[in-house]
């Protein structure tokens, strides 16, 4: 009977083991402590980046600053990634709050039945991408794949995975609290990835307590194809 028990529960745990084990679907938001709607948009990835099948990116941005609000958190490179999602999918303007979905797809952030759906399909898209392993905090292997024409870019990304809520002085979020998760503190291009199996150094943390993340994307604004996460904190440079 013991035996038989143990069994079950392996059985049944295999699908989850399964999905650990598969790289997450990464979800960027685009999102402003000074847009009136990103405070919903907000809350809904805080939920979504409890999914181990899921990284979740909060990419604050400043163009909504003028309304009377400087965003505590942004940074004038995430708006620039922002507009190279906006030329590869052929969108009028960047917008907020937007979720684009393993660089495949967007919507807005509110949307949050097709943001599922789109999850769900990129989940189940092959990547063509290379393995990634770690070594420690400095140095990451990426392996051998398929790349696109010309190459892929190799993105370090470095993340607070802790929640932080900050309260809204000025604006139309005046006296709101609006929460953030895995907030993006650092993006920066290791370098190409072409195919071959290649090792790439990991530039100190000028942070402490950051998780991070290594993206094999299609260029300017393309397909992510291959991801890998460190949950391990790092410490910043002395």
């Amino acid at each position: 009977m013991r035996r038989a028990a143990v069994l079950s529960l392996l059985l049944a745990a295999l699908p989850v083991l399964a999905l650990a084990a598969r790289p997450p679907v990464v979800v960027e938001l685009y999102t402003a402590q000074g847009c009136a709607s990103c405070g919903e948009a907000n809350a809904y990835l805080g939920k979504l980046a409890e999914r181990p099948d899921v990284l979740a990116l909060t990419f604050p941005v400043d163009y909504w600053d003028y309304l009377g609000w400087a965003d505590t958190f942004a940074k004038p490179e995430f708006a620039l990634r922002q507009k190279a999602y906006v030329a590869k999918l052929s969108l009028r303007e960047p917008y907020t709050p937007q979720v684009v979905v393993d660089g495949r797809a967007q919507v807005g952030g509110l949307q949050t039945d097709k943001v599922e759906k789109l999850v769900a399909a990129a989940a189940d898209a092959r990547r063509r991408g290379p393995d990634m392993v770690f070594h420690g905090l400095r140095r990451i292997d990426v392996g051998a794949g398929v790349a696109p024409k010309g190459g892929a870019e190799v993105w370090l990304v470095r993340f607070d995975p802790r929640e932080q809520d900050v309260v809204v002085k000025k604006g139309d979020n005046k006296g709101q609290t609006v929460a953030h998760t895995n907030v993006v503190r650092e993006i920066a291009k290791l370098g190409l990835w072409r195919g071959k199996p290649v090792t790439f150094k990991i530039p100190a943390a000028t942070e402490d307590g950051l998780a991070m993340a290594v993206l094999v994307q299609a260029p300017k604004g393309g397909k992510v194809l291959g991801v890998a996460r460190k949950a391990e904190p790092a410490a910043a440079a002395r």
